[in-house]
């Protein structure tokens, strides 16, 4: 019988990771989706809660990309409307 060691996301239950930095990574995008669910809803009243959560959802995976767009590289969320390479 063999032993495998699984991580799970505290943030997350249903997901298990192989390996503990992504666990981790996943963990971290949660929480960043979380917080900016919140400024989003204090921004735009309106937002609801599960557009809130998908808009956070969205923009915590992307960072980097609106990272980019923030420090004078606008041009960066092109990549955004570009289909995924599946």
């Amino acid at each position: 019988m063999a032993v495998e060691v699984v991580y799970r996301s505290s943030r997350d239950l249903e997901r298990l990771f192989m390996d503990k930095a992504e666990a981790d990574r996943h963990d971290k995008m949660l929480e960043l989706a979380e917080l900016l669910t919140e400024v989003l809803q204090k921004a735009v009243p309106s937002l609801n809660e599960a557009q809130g959560e998908e808009l956070g959802i969205y923009m915590a995976k992307n960072r980097d990309i609106f990272a980019k767009a923030f420090k004078n590289q606008p041009d960066a969320l092109s990549e955004l409307s570009e289909p995924a390479a599946e």
